[in-house]
């Protein structure tokens, strides 16, 4: 199951999140982390592709 991190930061005038969403290879079967800065709007969209 994968888990989800959403941090706020701010910068300037722009407003971004980072997620953070832990995958499990289907090769080793092994947990990694994808990390991304991105518009808040978006984070959704993030988390729901696999």
């Amino acid at each position: 199951m994968a888990k989800k991190s959403v941090a706020s930061l701010q910068t300037g005038s722009k407003r971004l999140s980072k997620a953070i969403k832990m995958v499990k290879s289907p090769k080793t079967g092994a947990y990694t982390f994808v990390e991304t800065i991105m518009d808040p709007s978006k984070v959704d969209e993030f988390f729901s592709k696999k």
